[in-house]
């Protein structure tokens, strides 16, 4: 988040930088690169999906005053996209072979059994 006390527009400027940063041993670091992207951000102030964004201060207020950089950067849904109907046929298919296998067992057992 960025505050300017002499700025003439009535907004802030939140960057998400956490994703910016270099796991080296314990510690983070940025590089150059990163360095030079946030500086970028800060002086463009304009919106970047799931870096940045300019947040007129009326919508700070509706949010009760709150600073919290995820509440006004959304953060990127990494998550892994499943075809739920792919799943389902999928699972299908096992329960099938199961049945399967299953009559094949009984089958077995009864022979044995005699």
């Amino acid at each position: 988040m960025v505050l300017k006390k002499n700025k003439s527009q009535n907004s802030t400027l939140f960057i998400d930088a956490s994703k910016e940063c270099v796991k080296i041993t314990n510690n983070n670091k940025l590089t150059e690169e990163n360095i030079s992207k946030i500086v970028e951000a800060f002086t463009e102030r304009t919106d970047s999906e799931y870096f940045c964004r300019l947040v007129p201060n009326t919508e700070i207020s509706e949010n009760d005053y709150n600073l919290s950089v995820s509440t006004y950067v959304e953060q990127e849904d990494t998550r892994e996209v499943i075809d739920i109907a792919v799943l389902n046929a999928e699972i299908a298919e096992i329960v099938k072979r199961e049945d399967v296998l299953r009559s094949e067992i009984d089958r077995i057992i009864a022979e044995i059994e005699g």
